[in-house]
């Protein structure tokens, strides 16, 4: 028991174990407790995804999931123009009028 006390007398004397140890305890203890946190805004969230028969009672058509690829939205990208563009500035909020036209 001596050895011990010894030992722990000698290690609390140095300035890493004094603020070293508390420190990785909080960071350590901290990131277990954040994520106690973080679990429950999950947990409780009250989030769900919107189904088709919910979406048309909204009067929302939704897309099946067969109809959108990602082959199909590559070729509708293929198709635009993009070398040939104008860049439009839009309306500001304190202004007032339709936008500019070209």
């Amino acid at each position: 028991m001596n050895a011990l006390q010894q030992k722990l007398l000698f290690y609390s004397k140095r300035k890493s174990f004094r603020y070293g140890v508390p420190f990785l305890l909080l960071m350590v203890g901290g990131s277990f407790g954040l994520q106690q946190f973080a679990q429950l805004r999950y947990t409780f969230s009250k989030k769900t995804s919107l189904t088709r028969q919910e979406a048309e009672k909204y009067g929302l058509n939704m897309k099946q999931q067969e109809e959108v690829t990602l082959e199909g939205e590559y070729d509708k990208i293929k198709q635009l123009d993009i070398e040939h563009w104008e860049n439009v500035r839009g309306p500001r909020p304190w202004e007032e009028g339709s936008p500019p036209s070209a």
